[in-house]
């Protein structure tokens, strides 16, 4: 019986211009477009917050040196109040400085997360490597909070604290203002200057290491079965902790210029207040004296953490430049200004001189190749890897542009279509299929959301995983990538999502990859068999049960080098009939062991 959906499919391609117009909105509006009312609600509360500090100190220390002097209890009570309510304000200013600030921070995050995404739709190719691409949506994009709380409202805290310290310093001695603004200018732009420096220069060799780190622990988490069978755990480990290491005394060297940088504020700071009080003492009665030195102390207090801050900003300007390279990177396929809806079924496929390239002036992927699909024409595409039997299926789904050729859908140019439409027709089983860390059940209905229990354990059977899946649980966690799956099973459930899919062009790349001999054998017999009267593309190494399908397509080094039957490419020399001899022979012995 052949295996259909029951439901209807929903029209492919609706609605693409506006997907396009939201994003470059949104790329122009930026992540703070709409979030200027918080910062500067943040900004002010911030500097709220320290002018409060600051008229704390002040005020104690007139207190404090004031009852040394035993005046009457009613001359102290001003400023018993002062203190209180500097106090208590400090407090709350704080709260809401860090309640708008971190609002409007973790929204902005938001936002850059969120066009990253974007930016990666239509699909395009990563600067580096998946881990490397994880690296910068995790980390890099906590530049935008960093950003905002720990370079942008300290600054400005720290500006309008420093403006109110040298005006009460100017009144209460005009020759104090210049040296405690020169000493505010020296500690709050000389060590963030030189961590700044420093950064930029570290950045360029920890990014690296953070990188290979990362793809180190991806390969041990996501490859832990496959380095186990390999017998490659033990290198694969000592490699990892060799990238850590790395990446450590790395870390250990800069964390001694880090600490440098405070160590020098510090001493701009002391030096500052002891020429002001040497100004102070022989002018300055000891109330005022006292006043005038904590103030000065005191004013240091928001400008000295902008050491770290300007730290922090070289590694943030690193990181929304790396984040900026994701989203300048041109998309793996152009979309068209004006697409044309998709033609009406039933649909024929013809690939006519295709070439495609992955670098300029590299080596053809796909050297010429053509290829006609109609309705219900069922063609296996076989070849050495590297053939480029994976590029012909990426191209069909516009995953990659071609350089030269075409492939029409009932005489229309895909590169006339929606690319999303494009993939509605024609998709299946890709040669990476990824499955999410959740339940059996949620990993199916991503192929088709409004499916029922019993259709879905009738996707697994025909994949053979039935008994697997009774034993499971619908409800059982798969792991992050699968990791609770063997490399067969994380196959075969691919593959029963591509069948609840059911496209009107079906995909299939390397289906019964990673199973045993009599298992590939039969889930392909069962595979043929459902698929009878439908279109299909099947990439293959197996060669057992191709006498089902109606054509067989030979390819190498991407160009097409055999084509026919099952038994008229037996006939005749080539790859195909030197593969059939070495997969026959591969299996004789276990034959007749078994007889």
């Amino acid at each position: 019986m052949t295996y259909r959906a029951e439901s209807a499919r929903r029209p492919a391609g609706s609605g693409r211009g506006a997907p396009n117009r939201t994003k470059k909105a949104d790329h122009a509006g930026g992540p703070l477009r709409g979030l200027w009312g918080r910062l500067i609600m943040a900004a002010l509360a911030g500097a709220a917050a320290e002018l409060a500090g600051l008229g704390l100190i002040a005020a104690a220390a007139w207190l404090i040196a004031r009852a040394a002097q035993q005046p009457p209890v009613a001359a102290l009570g001003l400023a018993v109040v002062a203190v209180r309510a500097c106090a208590l304000g400090k407090g709350v200013f704080r709260y809401l400085e860090r309640l708008a600030g971190h609002d409007a921070a973790l929204r902005a995050q938001a936002a850059v997360r969120g066009g990253l995404l974007r930016a990666l739709i239509p699909p395009r190719p990563p600067p580096s490597g998946n881990a490397d691409l994880l690296t910068r949506m995790a980390d890099d994009t906590d530049a935008a909070v960093d950003l905002l709380v720990r370079c942008l409202l300290p600054a400005v805290a720290a500006l309008v604290t420093a403006v109110a310290a040298v005006g009460v310093a100017a009144g209460l001695l005009p020759a104090a203002a210049p040296v405690l603004a020169a000493g505010l200018l020296a500690a709050g732009a000389g060590p963030p200057a030189v961590s700044a420096v420093a950064a930029r220069r570290w950045a360029a060799r920890l990014a690296p290491a953070r990188a290979a780190l990362a793809e180190r622990v991806a390969d041990l988490v996501h490859g832990a079965m496959d380095l186990a069978a390999c017998d490659a755990t033990e290198r694969a480990q000592k490699a990892a902790a060799a990238a850590d290491a790395h990446l450590a005394a790395l870390e250990r060297r800069r964390a001694r210029l880090r600490a440098a940088m405070p160590a020098m504020g510090m001493a701009v700071q002391g030096v500052t207040v002891a020429v002001i009080v040497a100004q102070a003492r022989p002018v300055l009665d000891p109330v005022a004296l006292a006043v005038l030195a904590l103030t000065a102390l005191a004013a240091f207090a928001p400008v000295l953490p902008l050491a770290d801050a300007g730290e922090r900003l070289a590694e943030i300007i690193a990181a929304l430049r790396r984040l900026e390279e994701v989203r300048a990177a041109p998309p793996a396929v152009t979309e068209p200004a004006d697409p044309r809806p998709l033609p009406a079924p039933p649909y024929t496929i013809e690939v006519t001189d295709l070439v495609v390239r992955y670098a300029p002036g590299g080596a053809a992927a796909l050297d010429g190749v053509s290829l006609t699909l109609p309705p219900g024409r069922r063609v296996a595409l076989v070849g050495p890897s590297g053939a480029g039997k994976s590029t012909l299926l990426a191209a069909l789904m516009r995953l990659v542009e071609a350089e030269s050729g075409a492939i029409h859908v009932n005489g229309v140019d895909v590169r006339d279509l929606p690319s999303d439409g494009v993939r509605e027709l024609m998709t299946g089983l890709t040669d990476d299929p990824y499955v999410f860390r959740a339940s059996l059940r949620d990993n199916l209905l991503l192929a088709r959301p409004r499916t029922g229990d019993g259709e879905l354990a009738r996707a697994l059977a025909a994949v053979r995983l039935a008994d697997w899946a009774a034993a499971t649980g619908w409800d059982a966690p798969l792991g992050e990538d699968g990791a609770t799956l063997s490399g067969g099973q994380l196959r075969r459930l691919a593959l029963a999502r591509a069948l609840l899919r059911d496209p009107p062009v079906l995909l299939l790349d390397e289906p019964t990859e990673a199973l045993e001999d009599p298992l590939a054998d039969a889930l392909l017999g069962d595979l043929l068999k459902a698929t009878a009267g439908r279109t299909v593309l099947l990439v293959t190494h197996r060669l057992r049960g191709l006498e089902e399908v109606d054509e067989i397509v030979v390819l190498e080094r991407g160009r097409i080098t055999q084509r026919g039957s099952h038994r008229d490419l037996l006939r005749e020399p080539g790859y195909y009939r030197d593969l059939w001899r070495a997969e026959t022979m591969r299996r004789a012995p276990r034959r007749a062991g078994t007889a």
